[in-house]
């Protein structure tokens, strides 16, 4: 299995390679080459399988010859070892034909554990049979971060750097990254906006000095890997409904398009997906685009679902790949447009191509905190507010194919945002026991500037020679 980027110019690499390198060097993201295919009797087999086994199925043939069945069963296995729920994902039904899959099972509450979790026993392979140290930075609207430092602090071949937007996480979000006490995880409270955060990010890669100075690596969904993680829970909430012998939907709460773009790779590989609904907030350039075709940046505005608070959708750029026929010279042209312009317009036949798989729908303030309250009221659950975001599109869609069977990812515990979830229902969800002391945990953060050179040199100081 080989790797280009949606740029067309960067290195052809293989898994290991690409998942160490991250962000390509013309500035693209990494997609496989071809992918994989899966017959009918092949997905009705993972019918009642473990949701380790299902992962390995469908995990294996991205990875091809970088590790061995071992490598890659022993990985995964000590990746799901540590959730608090005996299926991973399970799945709780809503209303008719409305179901909630709920991924917030993991040591940090959030969907990021699926992916991250995995990631981090991989690298420690693949780094330990090339006797190679890496430097990781990444960039957080809140959950990647603490998913990530959960899953590499610690490790010996492995320095981390987390940047997250200063004042704009949820305090259990904050303190989910700045409590560890692993001397390799940094916690970089960063002033701006996610945007800005995954800027200094991007800017980072594409500094190839220090890039191979100090060597970079990423662990954002720019990451292929993490796309690969995502996937697997889309076979298995299909599969518990009936696939591949009918068509499922889902609606996936998004800012950075990792998640649901996971669910398109779902349905190329031949999971009987109808429809990939996107479920924006207040900053909605996603729906946006969709329905007009236009993708201009207006400014982000923070909301109770700060997780959402993108305009900068880094995993888009690999849909508009597929949507421009794998042209790497035309992604290169709109995102530079992008940065240049603040915005660019998607062709006919691309915006054809993205509407033919995608739906989306965007849930402002208000209706969120009411979709909150509604739905305890009518089925129990007690959701998060990018879960409520989910629900309430899902409903919409529903309301249009109400035949097929809506599956929404619930993306994060709703005790990750209790003051939210506190002023809709009355109720302040608590955290799970493993965490309960989350608040009397000392702090250990540093402030840092939106810029680049004190970024690095900043980098440069604290890493591990």
């Amino acid at each position: 299995m080989r790797y280009v980027s949606t740029r067309g110019q960067a290195p052809v690499l293989n898994f290991g390679d690409a998942m160490l390198t991250g962000l390509a060097r013309d500035g693209g993201l990494y997609v496989p080459e071809s992918v994989p295919q899966f017959s009918g009797d092949e997905i009705a087999a993972l019918a009642g399988q473990p949701y380790e086994e299902v992962a390995y199925r469908v995990m294996k043939p991205f990875v091809s010859e970088t590790f061995s069945e071992d490598e890659l069963r022993g990985a995964i296995k000590r990746a799901y070892a540590g959730f608090g729920h005996a299926a991973r994902a399970p799945m709780v039904q809503l209303a008719p034909n409305h179901f909630l899959l709920e991924l917030f099972h993991g040591p940090t509450l959030a969907f990021k554990d699926f992916a991250m979790q995995v990631i981090g026993q991989l690298f420690q392979i693949e780094l330990e049979k090339r006797d190679q140290k890496i430097t990781i930075v990444g960039a957080t609207s809140g959950d990647t971060g603490s998913a990530a430092i959960e899953a590499f602090r610690g490790l010996d071949n492995v320095d981390l750097f987390i940047l997250f937007p200063h004042g704009r996480v949820s305090e259990v979000q904050r303190r989910q990254m700045t409590t560890p006490i692993e001397g390799n995880v940094h916690a970089l409270a960063m002033d701006g906006d996610f945007d800005d955060c995954q800027g200094k990010l991007k800017d980072m890669f594409n500094d190839f000095t220090f890039r191979d100075e100090v060597g970079l690596a990423g662990v954002n969904s720019i990451n292929f890997a993490r796309v690969l993680a995502q996937i697997v829970y889309f076979f298995t909430a299909a599969v518990a409904l009936g696939a591949p012998h009918r068509k499922i939907s889902f609606t996936v709460p998004t800012g950075n398009f990792g998640d649901i773009f996971a669910g398109f790779l779902a349905k190329e590989m031949g999971l009987p997906i109808e429809r990939l609904v996107i479920a924006t907030n207040q900053n909605d350039i996603l729906h946006r685009c969709l329905e007009a075709g236009d993708y201009t940046k207006r400014g982000v505005t923070p909301s109770i679902s700060p997780s959402m608070d993108i305009e900068v959708s880094s995993n888009f750029e690999r849909a508009l790949f597929w949507a421009y026929g794998k042209d790497g010279a035309a992604i290169a042209a709109l995102m530079d447009e992008l940065k240049t312009n603040g915005s660019f317009t998607v062709s006919p036949n691309a915006i054809g191509a993205l509407r033919a798989v995608y739906d989306s729908g965007a849930v402002g303030e208000g209706r969120t905190m009411e979709e909150i309250g509604d739905s305890l009221r009518e089925t129990g659950e007690l959701l998060c507010p990018h879960s409520a975001v989910g629900v309430n599109v899902a409903k919409q869609a529903l309301q249009r194919d109400p035949a097929t069977p809506m599956v929404t990812l619930a993306t994060a515990h709703p005790a990750k945002f209790p003051d939210a979830v506190e002023e809709a229902t009355g109720i302040r969800p608590p955290l799970p026991p493993r965490m309960a002391d989350l608040f009397e945990r000392d702090e250990r953060v540093t402030r840092v500037p939106n810029d680049l050179a004190a970024l690095e040199a900043l980098i440069r100081e604290r890493r591990r020679k």
